[in-house]
């Protein structure tokens, strides 16, 4: 029965590596597929395969072999003319390093002199981001040519339920009535837009908040739940002393036993230095309703409660990010996370240019040990997967999972995220140890890192 449990855990642990292999080669085979479909429907239209066939237009027999509609076929032949020019991108296509919509975007600025610039600037981006970054240039512009993105109108469709339409219009019909101006539906939505932003928190404060116990000893975090404290991952309490707010030392005096315990809430607020206390373990969030603890007979609490950063910093990191996470082609603005890229409980001081902001996902993917952002030489900022490969391009799974596990094992024997993540470097970087199992690579991690 041992056994085929142990195998059942074994076999759930690789899905997800032979899922994402399985994934990763159909999508190079469809990225081939596309570039040789675009290369015979050229030919087709070329050699007039639907007049020979008595179809009316191309479009209609492009429609009945694929189901494309008239558009799609232009764009597939108007990419597939362009790649005649870019035998580059053409190679990009077919080796599947680029996929078609990625493609279809570069070469609406593309030519034979920017090729190689666009190529490079591609590598890594989104379909979204480039689309983006298409969207200010003209054909032969060069990637980092100025060219400021022209304001132009915007166009909103949605589908709704009937009675969410009727809901709708009525509002805009109030808003028309209540206006000493004839608003038209730009101005109508701008006021209505405006209105719902108007009751929005102070960027200062969190947007969302939990409470935590965080064991002063050993670390160990439980999450308050309906009454209850549910134990919680190392990562949880990671990325509350990120950002949070400290509410304080509580003691139970009726277990003389009893670990002191830090409690708190995750997600964001401000901490006065001077309030700050020697063996903090967590700096948590804005203080919620649960997150409070009165005194009792039966406690004791600390002194008042303390903030990681000061809201002022709050608000200029968000400004600065744009409310929005700054791991490339990630586009979560809510619930926004702020790390500390060097961790305070590791000498990180609490100044801009060390926070950024990030959503939860990735928040909790940085404590995992599956998402890497580290500083470069020139100051920027640099993302990676756990395996060291550039964010967006997870070229070896098994390496990720082994660096996912042998980050979590070494966070659970006490070591610091710093000194993890560097011996974790220095270990993928090490050739000797490409083919070593867990178990020799953690022994190696222990005894580069020495007595903990």
């Amino acid at each position: 029965m041992l056994v085929r449990d142990a195998t059942r855990v074994e076999e759930t642990e690789c899905n997800w590596v032979r899922a994402h292999e399985a994934l990763t080669r159909l999508a190079r085979e469809r990225a081939a597929a596309d570039a040789e479909e675009g290369r015979w429907l050229l030919a087709a239209l070329r050699s007039a395969a639907h007049v020979h066939l008595g179809f009316g237009s191309f479009a209609e027999y492009v429609e009945r072999l694929f189901g494309y509609k008239p558009r799609s076929t232009q764009e597939k032949l108007r990419v597939a003319e362009a790649l005649e020019e870019l035998p580059n991108l053409a190679r990009a296509l077919e080796t599947g390093s680029l996929g078609w919509s990625a493609v279809r975007e570069l070469t609406r600025v593309t030519v034979a002199d920017t090729e190689r610039a666009w190529l490079e600037l591609a590598h890594g981006k989104t379909v979204r981001q480039l689309e983006e970054l298409v969207a200010s240039k003209h054909p032969g512009d060069d990637p980092s040519a100025p060219s400021p993105a022209p304001a132009r109108p915007r166009v909103l469709r949605f589908e709704v339920a009937p009675e969410t339409f009727a809901l709708f219009r009525e509002a805009m019909l109030s808003l028309r009535r209540s206006s000493p101006d004839r608003l038209d539906d730009d101005a109508a939505l701008l006021s209505m837009a405006r209105h719902v932003l108007g009751e929005r928190r102070d960027d200062g404060r969190s947007s969302y908040q939990i409470a935590l116990n965080v064991c002063a000893a050993c670390g160990a975090g439980q999450q308050q739940a309906g009454g209850e404290l549910v134990p919680i991952g190392t990562e949880v309490v990671a990325m509350a002393q990120c950002d949070g707010q400290h509410l304080g030392h509580i003691t139970l005096a009726a277990n003389e036993n009893a670990v002191p315990a830090h409690v708190g809430a995750m997600a964001a607020g401000d901490e006065a230095e001077d309030a700050k206390t020697e063996d903090a373990k967590t700096e948590d969030a804005e203080p919620g309703p649960g997150a409070r603890v009165p005194p009792s007979e039966d406690a004791r609490v600390g002194a008042r409660a303390t903030q990681t950063i000061p809201p002022a910093l709050r608000r200029a990191v968000l400004v600065r990010d744009r409310h929005c996470c700054r791991v490339p082609g990630c586009r979560n603005s809510a619930f926004l996370d702020l790390h500390h890229i060097e961790p305070r409980s590791e000498g990180g001081r609490n100044v801009l240019a060390n926070i950024l902001t990030i959503c939860g996902a990735h928040h909790r993917a940085v404590h995992r040990g599956s998402l890497i952002i580290e500083k470069d030489s020139t100051g920027g900022v640099r993302f990676r997967h756990g395996d060291g490969t550039a964010y967006g391009h997870v070229l070896e799974p098994h390496v990720l999972d082994v660096q996912a596990k042998l980050f979590s094992a070494l966070r659970r024997l006490g070591v610091k995220e710093g000194q993890v993540r560097a011996v974790l470097r220095e270990l993928r970087q090490d050739e000797s140890l490409g083919e070593a199992g867990i178990e020799h690579l953690l022994g190696e991690a222990l005894r580069r890192i020495g007595p903990l």
